[in-house]
């Protein structure tokens, strides 16, 4: 198929499928094909990606289509610029078809809290797809696309990759510029591919993965070819198995998927070990100080004036500023912004910000020192299942505690990812993390290839793709 049959499948395909998920906010149907046609007619075609479909988050700037966030206050915003990562896309021949839905602002674990509508699971449409890439994961899920692009601030790709059973890695922090990423959490945030396997994975980090120098902190560090280490033997792999991660609130069905995964690791020769990471109690604690206080520094520029949403009702400008960011944010950003604000007020920023800072190091420091003994952590991604649309959603403690196993990576700013590794009785898509010391995305991506080659987990798929 030539690049513009390819994407014009695609478009025929989201019609389909799309209005069962409502996984997309922008179709760029019109600048894909054009793009598309100056593939076939070009003298090179050899591209990594060359005319595959790639689903980008709405949180990443192109400068074709809005760039909204989710959230009113950037409904019409159009960026005059394209973010790194999609310049490294076009280079490599791929043709980026949608913007896809998210939590406002990356803000949230179900993709419940966009401004627009909610995104649903391709697995069981009353259930949520995970968050803040919901939308992402989903396309990936539904065989709409190959490839996707989210960002992770303390789990937004590896926990709707588990909840649709797909594949999604958060690198390193700093191996993938953030140049053209919205903040969300600076310190944080990170950008990521999904995919079906670890395969894809691969692919997509040898596109998008070395250093930019528009963002100061990526690093200018040697990127390994991802793809050429998937088939390097394990050899004397040693698992750690974190025993704070196996406690109180894990689903039973959840556990005996993770310990049939860490069998099947033993069986292609791996060490196992119990390892600890004694601090991991306090992550949610922290994470949730660390980014609403980033939240509420970097949203601080949509103030009704330079850009984004400006009320039509202000009496002053003081109340062009309440007046706009009232009407443009969303509750739970507003309620981020308000925790963070508050954490970092005079009199309470050393109980709270700097605290967090030093709960932080030390969390670092368990994985630092559980990496003496052991090469990987494995333990789940998320502690239940996809659950159900609304069922969360009037308790925002727990919908934080979705993110317990995943946002200790984020803060420690170490690769981790998410792949398949069996259904619920209910067949819902059950995830295996994996994580790994700083800048060993090719140990990861290696050692979950592996376990695809054992297994068949990843080739399942959501009824939805039947129709």
């Amino acid at each position: 198929m030539t690049a513009a049959e390819t994407t014009q499948a695609t478009f025929d395909r989201i019609k389909r499928i799309d209005p069962r998920i409502n996984a997309i906010i922008t179709s760029l149907k019109d600048s894909s094909l054009d793009w598309a046609r100056q593939l076939d007619g070009a003298a090179d075609r050899n591209g990594p990606l060359h005319s595959q479909p790639v689903a980008i988050k709405d949180n990443i700037c192109t400068d074709v289509g809005p760039t909204t966030c989710a959230s009113r206050i950037l409904r019409d915003f159009r960026c005059p610029y394209n973010a790194h990562v999609v310049e490294r896309l076009h280079e490599a021949g791929a043709v980026i078809v949608t913007k896809t839905n998210l939590d406002e602002f990356a803000m949230g674990s179900s993709t419940e809290n966009s401004a627009l509508f909610p995104t649903r699971n391709p697995w069981d449409t009353d259930r949520v797809p995970g968050g803040s890439s919901g939308g992402s994961a989903a396309l990936v899920a539904a065989r709409v696309v190959p490839y996707a692009l989210g960002s992770e601030t303390g789990g937004s790709i590896r926990q709707p990759a588990a909840f649709c059973g797909v594949c999604g890695l958060k690198p390193t922090y700093g191996r993938v510029s953030r140049y053209g990423l919205v903040a969300f959490a600076s310190s944080l945030d990170q950008i990521g591919p999904i995919a079906t396997d670890a395969a894809g994975l691969a692919r997509l980090m040898n596109v998008i993965a070395g250093h930019d120098p528009r963002d100061s902190t990526c690093v200018d560090a040697p990127v390994p070819d991802f793809v050429a280490a998937l088939d390097r033997p394990l050899g004397d792999l040693r698992i750690g198995i974190a025993a704070e991660y196996f406690g109180e609130g894990l689903d039973p069905e959840v556990r005996q998927a993770v310990e049939g995964a860490i069998d099947v690791y033993r069986k292609l020769g791996a060490q196992v070990c119990t390892i600890h990471l004694p601090h991991s109690p306090y992550t949610i604690a922290c994470y949730y100080v660390v980014c609403t206080a980033e939240a509420s520094s970097n949203l601080a520029r949509y103030d009704g004036v330079h850009y984004g949403h400006r009320t039509a009702k202000a009496k002053d400008y003081m109340d062009v500023y309440s007046s706009s960011r009232s009407e443009g944010f969303g509750p739970e950003v507003q309620r981020r912004i308000m925790l963070g604000t508050f954490a970092l007020s005079s009199g309470y920023y050393d109980a709270y910000y700097l605290k967090a800072l030093k709960v932080r190091t030390l969390i670092k420091n368990d994985f630092l020192e559980a990496f003496k003994t052991c090469d990987v952590i494995l333990c789940p991604t998320t502690p239940t299942p996809a659950f159900k649309l609304g069922e969360k959603s009037q308790n925002p403690l727990e919908m934080y505690l979705a993110d317990i196993y995943t946002a200790a990576a984020n803060l420690a700013g170490i690769p981790a990812l998410s792949i398949p590794c069996g259904l619920t009785g209910s067949k819902l898509p059950i995830g295996l993390q994996i994580m790994a010391p700083h800048f060993a995305e090719d140990r990861l991506l290696q050692i979950a290839h592996a376990y695809q080659q054992a297994t068949d987990h990843h080739l399942n798929k959501p009824p939805i793709c039947a129709e």
